[in-house]
């Protein structure tokens, strides 16, 4: 495994982990500050903690595959499922939204890159031997 591969997910874990704490500890300040949630609907604290649990488990799947590439690289890539899933809606909501172009570029760093690298990794970095 290359070094800038592992460094690249050891990023991404903290970043996503480090979001997801904040989702979990401070659902208000997170819905308030972050462009765009406030248009999705009224604040609903359950409904973000348990993204946030999400995010929190997706930047623990990318920190094993930073640390242990083969033994982490299956909860990398189910963490890479759920970030996929997660920008495939925001790009339907986009595509049926007033403002298509503007909601793809308010997401397109916090949504749609944090897929593509997770999902990039579980692609081309599979690690040769799995769980060793």
């Amino acid at each position: 495994m290359r070094y800038w591969d592992r460094c690249l997910a050891g990023v991404m874990a903290l970043l996503l982990g480090a979001n997801g704490v904040v989702m979990l500890g401070a659902s208000l300040a997170w819905y308030d500050a972050v462009p765009g949630v406030a248009t999705t609907g009224p604040f609903n604290p359950h409904f973000i903690k348990d993204i946030g649990a999400i995010y929190v488990m997706c930047g623990l799947g990318l920190a094993w595959f930073a640390w242990r590439p083969a033994a982490g690289w299956a909860a990398m890539a189910a963490a890479a499922a759920w970030l996929t899933m997660h920008a495939a809606i925001h790009v339907y909501d986009a595509t049926c939204g007033s403002s298509p172009l503007a909601d793809v570029q308010r997401d397109f760093v916090g949504v749609y890159l944090f897929a593509a690298i997770p999902l990039a990794l579980a692609l081309f970095r599979k690690p040769r031997t799995i769980g060793a």
